[in-house]
């Protein structure tokens, strides 16, 4: 992710701030300019001067507004919202929410939601276990462009929780976002051009073969990812495979292009500096991240952390990261 400066006194921001820090001006991110603005404008005639997205203040948003429009491009996929009478709530939909709009601006760098792109926009179900009635059960996934997201997991003590249930010791709610956005690419990329489902079957196998009984399968034993599969979860079935990798391919590029927004250097930075979203070379990006991440776990264990990036990026894997890599370039 870039680093961003003030608008009024040139201070560093980051992508998530709302006003700064060292002079106390309100800002808002601009997409268009990929920039951060005053919040508010030179008044129009006869047009508003906040630049704001309506959910600046319920759900953190500092996003402008989309021109014309009362939400910015990302709280605009938002179709449901969790019961708000409950305070916790409010905190778990403003995180999730912050971590769309991350996910969503990485993927707008790769082409997906922006002019360019005359395709169905994802809708977000954002929803959390507590209720006014009471506790309800919430599934995440993705079905025809719809994703529904349980929010209650930004709650630290329960995603701690799920993590040692689960065995998942990297689960995040961004790595969520990344993993029903990456269902939600391969339907976009299956309806739009069969070459690539028979270039995804030819790689990852058919995803027609059926669903429940693999997941079935595959809670009862669980796979060792091996060489061919980034994760355990992603052996289950060629959907799981794909939308792990294509949740990985968005962890490297994230990595590799926060890492040289910092102004830090490595041997394989020294050798490549393009942009990391927009390189012709994939396995550089790859190498890349790779690299970073094994120096960021040497250092996140200087604090006694868990690695960054605890992952094996073997040759099968490789050949479908470059895969999916390639497939999300628009």
């Amino acid at each position: 992710m870039h680093l961003y400066a003030c608008p009024v006194c040139n201070s560093r921001l980051f992508f998530e701030n709302d006003h700064c820090m060292a002079c106390g001006a309100e800002t808002v991110f601009d997409l268009a300019r990929n920039r951060m603005l005053p919040r508010r404008a030179p008044p129009p005639s006869g047009g508003p001067s906040d630049r704001s997205c309506a959910n600046r203040e319920g759900a953190g948003c500092n996003w402008s507004a989309t021109p014309g429009q009362r939400y910015c491009p990302s709280c605009a996929t938002t179709r449901t919202i969790p019961d708000l009478t409950l305070a916790q709530n409010r905190s778990y939909w403003r995180a999730a929410e912050a971590a769309k709009r991350w996910v969503l601006w990485g993927l707008m760098r790769l082409g997906w939601f922006g002019p360019g792109d005359a395709g169905p926009l994802p809708v977000f179900d954002m929803v959390a276990e507590e209720t006014s009635g009471g506790p309800v059960s919430v599934v995440m996934g993705h079905a025809s462009g719809v994703i529904t997201l349980n929010v209650s997991e930004a709650d630290p003590a329960r995603l701690a929780l799920r993590r040692t249930e689960l065995g998942e010791p990297y689960r995040t709610v961004m790595g969520h976002v990344r993993h029903e956005l990456a269902h939600y690419l391969h339907w976009r990329l299956v309806e739009e051009d069969a070459r690539f489902a028979q270039a995804f079957r030819a790689l990852f196998g058919d995803e027609r073969a059926d669903y429940a009984e693999a997941l079935r399968r595959h809670y009862t034993a669980p796979g060792a990812a091996g060489d061919a599969h980034i994760s355990s979860y992603a052996t289950a079935h060629p959907h799981e495979d794909w939308a792990e990798t294509t949740a990985h391919v968005l962890h490297l590029l994230d990595i590799a292009d926060s890492f040289g927004a910092t102004g830090f250097r490595t041997e394989v930075q020294d050798r490549w500096s393009g942009d990391a979203y927009r390189s012709a070379a994939p396995e550089a990006v790859i190498d890349r991240a790779a690299e970073i991440g094994l120096g960021m776990n040497h250092v996140n264990r200087a604090m006694g952390l868990s690695d960054l990036y605890p992952f094996v990026i073997a040759g099968g894997v490789r050949s479908k990261l470059e895969f999916a890599l390639h497939a999300l370039r628009r």
